[in-house]
């Protein structure tokens, strides 16, 4: 059985964010899932390992604390924001394997453009080469920085309770790229962010959602 699919549309964070939380508490086994795509109007959002000191100036633009994991990143217009609303125990596997598949669906979405992304050991999310995004060379050897040379187009914070998923992954399109610069990204200081439309990728949010919806029900099953 596929995703049950909600496209929102731009929504204010906090009001979606305490709706997926109703949610989960609410479900019982029974509970189909579901899959929310949306964006949202500037904010910060903090995960529960955010250290301040990794908020630089956030000047006008809001920070909301969150329970899911992580450090601070960015959410804003144009960039696509899928919350799967899942139960593991009826997938079939545990969260090691989700957020694979989370990366997995990011990684077929850029495919569909032709671009290739990359995987960074112990840092959840996908990245691009800044040189050229369209390479299918590998990442090997050895990197006294593992962020040399790449961008991140999308990030990851998950929660999970009672083997229920909330929160989720955030694929940037083409947005103002700005605020990243207020924060360490993900907690990574000096870590360069992308989207789509910087690395010569055209496109409309409408069009990436729907591809990244379709790799999301492709990869889990629900």
């Amino acid at each position: 059985m596929s995703l049950e699919t909600r496209v929102l549309g731009l929504v204010e964070y906090v009001p979606t964010y305490e709706a997926m939380r109703a949610f989960t508490e609410e479900r019982t086994d029974a509970t189909p899932d579901e899959l929310w795509i949306c964006e949202h109007p500037p904010v910060f959002t903090q995960g529960l390992a955010g250290k301040p000191e990794h908020l630089l100036n956030p000047g006008d633009i809001p920070v909301v604390q969150t329970n899911r994991g992580g450090q601070v990143t960015y959410h804003g217009p144009g960039q696509v924001v899928a919350y799967p609303l899942m139960d593991l125990r009826r997938a079939g596997y545990f969260v090691k394997e989700y957020v694979y598949r989370l990366e997995e669906a990011v990684i077929r979405a850029l495919m569909h453009y032709g671009v290739t992304g990359h995987r960074v050991a112990g840092a959840p999310g996908i990245y691009v080469r800044l040189d050229n995004p369209f390479s299918h060379a590998a990442i090997t050897g050895p990197r006294q920085d593992p962020f040399a040379g790449l961008g991140k187009i999308a990030a990851l914070g998950v929660k999970v309770s009672r083997h229920y998923t909330y929160h989720g992954v955030a694929f940037n399109v083409a947005m103002d790229l700005q605020p990243f610069l207020r924060i360490n990204p993900c907690g990574y200081a000096s870590l360069s962010t992308v989207d789509l439309s910087t690395i010569g990728v055209s496109t409309t949010w409408d069009d990436a959602a729907g591809v990244l919806g379709h790799q999301l029900r492709a990869l889990l099953p629900s």
